[in-house]
C-alpha cells in the first residue's frame, strides 16, 4: 500500500512537472506577503495552561487533558462544559479583533477526535459546525485560516496539546493510526475545497516527536509525502489543487530538511518551525539580553531555507512560570517546583494578570516581540502562540494589545534595530 501510494505521487508529481496552462495559485502570495498571525490555541483543543478553569472546575487531579476529561467524568457533564466553552471561548469579535490588529491569518488547532472517534476513545465530539464558523469570520474580516491537526490518534508526541497525554506516543507504531491520520485530512481537504481561497494551508500533523528517533522521523517523512498527494492532488489525478501542504521540522535542525519536497518536484510545499525559549533549564537561566539575542541569531537559517518557512508558533514568555503549562499538576523550572529542575527566581510578577507586571518587563516584552517579528520576517512570517489565556498575559496576544507591549500594527516597531 505504502510503495503503491509512492508510485501514485511520483506519477502525479511526474505529471505536474510537466508545463500546462493549470497554475499554482494559493489564496495568499506566500514569498512575497509576509504571514503575520495568532494561534486560536485551547479553543477545539483543550489545553489546562491556557483554560485551567476547565480542569480545576473538575476537582480531580486524574484529569489532565482532552481524553481524560471525557473520559473520568459523566459525559454529559463533560459535554455541556465543552459547549459553553466552545461557545464562548473564540467568538466572531475575535476575529474582528484580530484583522483590526492588522494580522492577516489565524492557525486553527483541531483533533483528529472532531471527525472520527474510534472504538474505546472517550472524546465527544462536536467541534466541526465551530471550525465551520472560523472559516465564514475570517472570510468575512479578511483573514486566511491554517486549519493545524493538532492531536493524531495514538498522539503524535505524547503532549497534552496531543489531547492525550502519555509517556510515550504511539501514533507512529501502527498503521492504522496513519490511515486514520491520512483519512482525517481527506476530509479536511474536501470540507473546505470550494473555500481555498481563506483555508489556503493545511498542517497536517503538529509537532511530531521526531527527537525520539527514526521510528518516528520514517513515519513522518512518509506523511509528508502521502499528505502532499492528499492536499495538493485531492482527487488523485494530476488535478491541482491550490492548497499549500504545510509540515513541521519534527524538531529537527532545519538543516536536516534540506531538499525536502522542495521545487521543482514539488510545489506548494511550506515549513513549519516552532521557536520557544522556555522549555529547558538553560532556556530559563537566560537574562532577558539573551533572550533577545537568541532571537536575533534565527535570522540567517530562516532567510536561507529552500522552502517558505513559518515560525507557526513563539511567545513573548522567558519562563514557564504560567500555571499548568508543563502539563498540570506539574511545576516550572523557573521557580524549581519542576522535578529535577534548578530554581532561576519567583514567578511573580513573571506570569498571571498583566497588572502584576513592572513597567520594565513590559518595555522588555515589547522589545522580544519586535525582536522576534524583525527576525521571523527574514523567513516567510509568523503566527503567535496565543490569542488568549485566562491567566497567562505573557502570552496572550490579545493581553500584548490592550497593555501596549504589541502594537495595534504590527509594522510600528519602536526598536527597528534592536537586533542591529
Amino acid at each position: 500500500m505504502w510503495t503503491l501510494t509512492r508510485l501514485s505521487i511520483a506519477a502525479l508529481v511526474g505529471l505536474a512537472a510537466i508545463p500546462s496552462t493549470q497554475s499554482f495559485t494559493p489564496g495568499f502570495s506566500y514569498g512575497s506577503e509576509k504571514v503575520r498571525g495568532v494561534n486560536l490555541g485551547g479553543w477545539l483543543v483543550l489545553e489546562p495552561w491556557i483554560t485551567p478553569s476547565i480542569f480545576d472546575n473538575t476537582g480531580n487531579s486524574a484529569i489532565v487533558d482532552e481524553w481524560t476529561f471525557c473520559q473520568y467524568q459523566d459525559s454529559n457533564t463533560a459535554k455541556s462544559v465543552l459547549q459553553n466553552h466552545w461557545d464562548t471561548w473564540i467568538t466572531e469579535s475575535d476575529f474582528a479583533a484580530i484583522a483590526a490588529a492588522g494580522l492577516n491569518h489565524v492557525r486553527l488547532p483541531i483533533g483528529y477526535w472532531a471527525f472520527e472517534v474510534g472504538p474505546g476513545e472517550p472524546y465527544i465530539q462536536g467541534q466541526l459546525p465551530y471550525l465551520q464558523n472560523a472559516v465564514d469570520w475570517a472570510g468575512k474580516y479578511g483573514l486566511k485560516v491554517i486549519v493545524d491537526l493538532h492531536g493524531a490518534p495514538g498522539s503524535q508526541n505524547g503532549y497534552d496539546n496531543s489531547g492525550h497525554r502519555m509517556s510515550s506516543p504511539t501514533w507512529q507504531s501502527n498503521q492504522t493510526n496513519i490511515q486514520r491520520t491520512d483519512d482525517v485530512i481527506k476530509t479536511i481537504v474536501s470540507m473546505f475545497s470550494s473555500q481555498e481561497n481563506v483555508v489556503p494551508v493545511i498542517a497536517p500533523l503538529n509537532e511530531p516527536a521526531g527527537y525520539l528517533g527514526d521510528d518516528v522521523l520514517n513515519a513522518v517523512k512518509q506523511y509528508w509525502l502521502d499528505s502532499y498527494g492528499n492536499i495538493r492532488y485531492p482527487d488523485g489525478t494530476s488535478q491541482q489543487s491550490n492548497t499549500v501542504e504545510m509540515i513541521h521540522d519534527a524538531f529537527q535542525p532545519l538543516s536536516y530538511w534540506n531538499g525536502w519536497e522542495v521545487p521543482s518536484d514539488y510545489q506548494g510545499v511550506a515549513m513549519d518551525t516552532h521557536i520557544y525559549q522556555v522549555f529547558s533549564d538553560s532556556d530559563v537561566q537566560m537574562t532577558q539580553q539573551q533572550h533577545i539575542n537568541a532571537a536575533c541569531e534565527t535570522q540567517s537559517t530562516l532567510s536561507n531555507f529552500d522552502l517558505w518557512i513559518v515560525v507557526g508558533e513563539w511567545t513573548t514568555a522567558i519562563t514557564d512560570c504560567a500555571t499548568y503549562l508543563n502539563g498540570r499538576g506539574v511545576g516550572s523550572r523557573y521557580d524549581g517546583s519542576y522535578p529535577g529542575s534548578t530554581r532561576v527566581g519567583s514567578c511573580s510578577g513573571l506570569t498571571g494578570s498583566a497588572s502584576t507586571f513592572s513597567s520594565s518587563y513590559k518595555t522588555f516584552l515589547r522589545q522580544f516581540w519586535e525582536a522576534q517579528v524583525i527576525s521571523y520576517e527574514k523567513g516567510d512570517g509568523w503566527l503567535y502562540w496565543t490569542w488568549k489565556a485566562e491567566n497567562a498575559d505573557e502570552w496572550s496576544y490579545q493581553a500584548g494589545l490592550a497593555n501596549k507591549w504589541i502594537p495595534q500594527d504590527p509594522t510600528d516597531l519602536q526598536y527597528p534595530t534592536i537586533c542591529g
